[in-house]
């Protein structure tokens, strides 16, 4: 029989946060592509609570210009 695979946890849950801060842009800046679009709870490993948490928080982010909404090309 194969080995059953890892059930993932939350990095949120983990550390029990209650409220992910949208001025905290190091802690953003993880779940942002490099084209800055938000990640997927897939590639996260994040659950829907902390998802719909985060991506509010990241659009409040880009709205008070704390993070780039866009990448620039030079």
């Amino acid at each position: 029989m194969p080995p059953k695979p890892k059930k993932f946890i939350c990095t949120f849950c983990r550390n029990d946060v209650k409220h992910i801060d949208y001025k905290d842009s190091k802690l953003l800046s993880r779940f942002v592509t490099y084209y800055r679009s938000i990640q997927s709870r897939f590639h996260t490993g994040v659950c829907l609570k902390h998802q719909k948490q985060l991506a509010s928080a990241i659009k409040r982010a880009r709205n008070m210009a704390l993070i780039a909404a866009v990448r620039y090309e030079k």
